[in-house]
């Protein structure tokens, strides 16, 4: 189907996918810090409203709608982004702070491994990616392991806006198949 469009994408689908897309990309440009003085922590605002508040909202609106998939995904984000933000420039240490990105990784990756359509998944497993290099710079207090992180965040992001975008204007969210060359036979 030329305009594969994913059966979670329901409203409540889409508001959470947005609210992810907002959430990652400050996020990751924070931890990029591509944009001059822009850090993380500038990033705390949206991810306790849009990522936590909204994204947790969302995902209860979602187990209403009877999208266990959706609900389970934005109800679990958006405590984890809700914690981060309230926590964000406590006196947390840099091995506390890591060992929560890579708990909060382990949550994500799960959400990867779940399945669903390419597009959940892939930004799922970018933002697993993101989570996991940002971890480790943590622990290993590298600068250049966490802007690697952010960019995978932003990645993310834009994946979801993606997927979010794709189920509003019908765009495509799967590659065509093609069918083998002239002349080509189907081995086996």
């Amino acid at each position: 189907m030329a305009n594969d469009v994913p059966a979670g994408s329901t409203t409540t689908t889409i508001a959470g996918r947005l609210a992810l897309f907002v959430t990652l990309t400050a996020f990751g440009l924070g931890c990029t810090r591509v944009v001059h003085q822009v850090t993380a922590a500038d990033a705390v605002t949206v991810a306790h409203y849009v990522g936590g508040v909204a994204l947790f909202l969302v995902g209860l609106l979602a187990f209403h709608d009877r999208d266990t998939a959706s609900g389970t995904a934005f109800t679990a984000l958006g405590a984890l982004w809700f914690t981060w933000a309230l926590s964000a420039g406590g006196p947390v240490s840099a091995n506390g702070s890591g060992l929560f990105l890579a708990l909060f990784a382990a949550v994500v990756l799960t959400l990867t491994l779940a399945g669903g359509d390419p597009l959940t998944q892939g930004t799922y497993g970018l933002f697993f990616v993101s989570l996991a290099l940002l971890a480790v710079a943590r622990f290993a207090d590298s600068g250049g392991l966490a802007k690697a992180g952010g960019w995978f965040a932003v990645a993310a992001g834009v994946a979801a806006w993606y997927a979010a975008t794709a189920a509003l204007a019908h765009w495509p969210t799967a590659l065509p198949r093609r069918a083998a060359g002239r002349g080509a036979t189907a081995a086996g």
